[in-house]
């Protein structure tokens, strides 16, 4: 049996929308908004981050949740644009890289929650992540430490607590104060 035109025409349209969803186009005033700022008419220095493995402390973690901290981490790091480079542990060129900062994530608190649970009825079941990240410089002076928490409450799969952690701990250092010395500023903001 031959495809009727509209029935080409709506999986054409379906191609498209696919498309469009999976290589988003960015106009020129969001990447401009993207761009970290550079300060008031000096010119804002610009860091190097490595991002070391996440240690899940004393927890007992599914690799899988490491695993995607560390992934969705290293993402978000590159979206704040506030990295010259973002660097994963055992890269050599993050030796010679100039003001390399290295980023520690411990799990401090997990609570796995339940998809199922979550999906009847929106009020329990919870993934909850907190942690605490370290930012140190090459010499192991502490530059930013938080705690950090993530969590997914209604829909969603447990690994999106990941995601949204990792959102959070990359909003905090990108607000962090760390542009203006040679060494990263240990003056921050005093809570996030």
């Amino acid at each position: 049996m031959k495809p009727s035109k509209r029935t080409l025409l709506i999986a054409c349209a379906g191609v498209i929308l696919a498309l469009t969803f999976a290589f988003p186009v960015q106009l020129p005033s969001q990447t401009a908004a993207e761009k970290p700022a550079g300060g008031s008419g000096g010119s804002a220095e610009q860091y190097n981050i490595q991002v070391d493995q996440v240690d899940r402390g004393n927890l007992d973690l599914a690799y899988s949740f490491q695993f995607a901290i560390y992934e969705n981490l290293v993402n978000e790091l590159k979206k704040t644009g506030r990295f010259q480079q973002v660097f994963r542990e055992g890269n050599r060129a993050a030796r010679e890289a100039p003001n390399l900062l290295v980023l520690k994530t411990t799990v401090e608190k997990y609570n796995p929650g339940s998809e199922t649970q979550r999906a009847v009825t929106t009020v329990s079941g919870a993934t909850k992540l907190t942690v605490r990240t370290e930012l140190l410089t090459k010499d192991g002076e502490v530059v930013l430490e938080r705690t950090v928490n993530g969590n997914v409450r209604f829909f969603g799969s447990n690994l999106r607590a990941t995601q949204n952690l990792a959102r959070n701990i990359a909003k905090a250092i990108q607000q962090s104060s760390l542009a203006g010395s040679e060494q990263p500023s240990a003056t921050l903001p005093a809570e996030f």
